[in-house]
């Protein structure tokens, strides 16, 4: 090893070369060498550089973890290119779905082929280990989806969250029967509460003239009907004709109507499985025929009753209400809600 000049190899101090002339020495025991002069450690000469050969502490930091590294969690949202360890296959993220109770993602090669593995450890990412987890885009997709969903109401409304109900106002809406306000009250429901508006049954129309002499129609108490099979031609066509002229009360009075049957042909034909609706021959009950045509109980009015919770059990939202409904029912809402002195167009 070199050493810096001066400096012995142990790190000790050095002699300078004319300590070692050669003249005879004074030293009286006669060794026939000069006697050396004590020396005082010079701190001015660097000590030299030692290296560790022992390297550092081999327990220091993740000693055990794989030369890779470890496995990170990673979504795998579609387009993601992963490998498979076992097989090597190499593909980008498809989908993810579950077969046979396991979660598998489906990865696709750049030939166009598709394998499905599970879901989980055992795939690198750009050469580093991945541990695979559902999409978190399409979790949060779905759950925007629920949450615009809960802000809208079955009507389409956007939903007042803990508004309490208004007090009832002095203008009311009219349906002909018990299964009529049923479905108002399912897809309409929250919006009446909030507008304080109220629902009554008429039971039939036959009497049109005596219900709204009974109501009193007036400024700021508007009724609003609905009428079934409101149809050219019909009984209830020329009822109506009558009861919206009725005087004093025409102005604060809005009729209207759907073209079907009965308010259960306003839920579309496809929530039953049907492309339409069956048409019922003269004679038959029309309700029973429909029970009748579904396979269900139809013999009583139990049976009847039983068999319209069923219907009306397929209707989730507006969606399922056939747009003839959809309209009038809105329109009378307009109607009775609008304020005060608002003119009746």
């Amino acid at each position: 090893m070199r050493h810096s000049a001066g400096v012995g190899a142990c790190g000790g101090v050095g002699r300078p070369s004319h300590w070692h002339s050669g003249q005879p020495s004074a030293n009286p025991n006669g060794s026939g060498r000069r006697a050396v002069p004590a020396t005082t450690p010079r701190t001015d000469l660097a000590w030299p550089f030692v290296t560790d050969r022992y390297g550092p502490d081999v327990l220091a930091g993740d000693w055990r973890a794989p030369k890779r590294g470890r496995s990170v969690p990673t979504a795998a949202e579609p387009g993601l290119v992963v490998e498979e360890v076992e097989t090597g296959w190499c593909g980008a993220v498809v989908r993810v779905e579950k077969a046979g109770g396991l979660q598998v993602v489906h990865l696709q090669d750049r030939h166009g082929r598709v394998r499905a593995f599970p879901l989980g450890p055992g795939f690198l990412v750009d050469g580093a280990p991945v541990i695979l987890t559902p999409p978190q885009a399409a979790a949060r997709a779905r759950l925007e989806q629920a949450r615009a969903a809960s802000a809208r109401t079955a009507s389409g409304s956007r939903s007042v969250v803990g508004a309490p109900a208004r007090v009832a106002l002095g203008s009311r809406i009219f349906v002909e029967g018990r299964h009529d306000a049923e479905l108002v009250e399912k897809v309409w429901g929250h919006d009446l509460r909030v507008e304080g508006v109220v629902v009554e049954l008429l039971d039939g129309v036959d009497d049109l003239e005596a219900a709204i002499r009974d109501f009193a129609p007036g400024p700021g108490r508007r009724m609003g009907v609905l009428v079934d099979h409101l149809v050219p031609g019909t009984k209830e066509s020329a009822v109506v004709a009558r009861a919206s002229t009725l005087r004093p009360y025409a102005e604060h009075v809005r009729i209207v109507g759907h073209p079907y049957v009965d308010v259960w042909q306003s839920v579309r034909p496809e929530r039953l499985g049907w492309e339409r609706w069956p048409v019922i021959p003269r004679g038959t009950s029309w309700k029973h025929g429909v029970l009748a045509e579904l396979g269900w109980p139809h013999a009583t009015q139990t049976d009847v009753a039983l068999g319209w919770k069923r219907i009306l059990g397929t209707v989730r939202s507006y969606t399922d209400l056939e747009p003839d409904l959809l309209g009038r029912v809105e329109e009378l809402i307009d109607f009775v809600t609008a304020p005060s002195g608002a003119h009746n167009s």
